[in-house]
């Protein structure tokens, strides 16, 4: 058996206008603060250790206010602008037509993971889609990729397991779950010292086939 484990945002798809968004509504609504770039948001967002609540709302913690108007906002923002990546969804299927399994893990709510790939027609490829809400520890935890290789029955001894992302975080949490890993180039991190860089999801083919 081979499992092929995607991140979302900024690997499978590009989510960052919608962020941008619901992050400065929250900004101007709350704290009458001035709107930030989408380039500044993505860092932030890739950054392996970050106050997220400081860099994008000026305060030391969540404040539950934040959350609830952002979350409330990013639900109906989440779909308007999306887009699967060039290739992304070819190499699904091909993956899946050569009977590897695929699933999703990703640092954002399992709600709007699940909203964003049914809007655009994928979610049915992929067999676990968790986010960090169903763990007690998002990505560099291993946490979440263990729950997809335990839904599988995984055995390290007889079959393999890759883990694609953009960013540092999931390659850390591949690696602190025994897994491979393969950096993509292509989505909100173009450039990376990791050593196993692919620049088109097709490059995954080569790779677990």
């Amino acid at each position: 058996m081979k499992v092929v484990i995607f991140d979302m945002d900024g690997t499978l798809l590009d989510s960052q206008k919608d962020i941008t968004i619901s992050i400065n509504y929250v900004r101007e609504k709350n704290h009458k603060l001035p709107p930030l770039t989408e380039a500044f948001i993505v860092e932030a967002i890739n950054m392996e250790v970050r106050n997220l609540p400081k860099l994008f709302y000026e305060t030391d913690i969540y404040h539950n206010s934040d959350k609830e108007i952002f979350e409330a906002h990013y639900f109906d923002q989440c779909i308007q602008n999306p887009y699967l990546y060039e290739g992304v969804e070819d190499t699904l299927k091909k993956l899946l037509d050569t009977g590897v399994k695929l699933s999703v893990a990703t640092n954002a709510p399992t709600q709007f993971a699940q909203r964003m790939l049914t809007h655009l027609n994928v979610a049915d490829m992929f067999d676990v889609i968790i986010g960090a809400d169903k763990v007690r520890e998002s990505k560099p935890s291993p946490e979440m990729l263990e729950k997809i290789l335990h839904h599988y029955n995984f055995d390290k001894k007889m079959h393999k397991a890759w883990m694609i992302g953009d960013n540092s975080k999931d390659m850390l949490s591949a690696k602190n779950a025994g897994i491979s890993s393969v950096f993509a180039t292509w989505g909100f991190s173009p450039d990376s010292n990791y050593e196993k860089l692919i620049k088109h999801p097709k490059e995954i083919l080569e790779i677990v086939l």
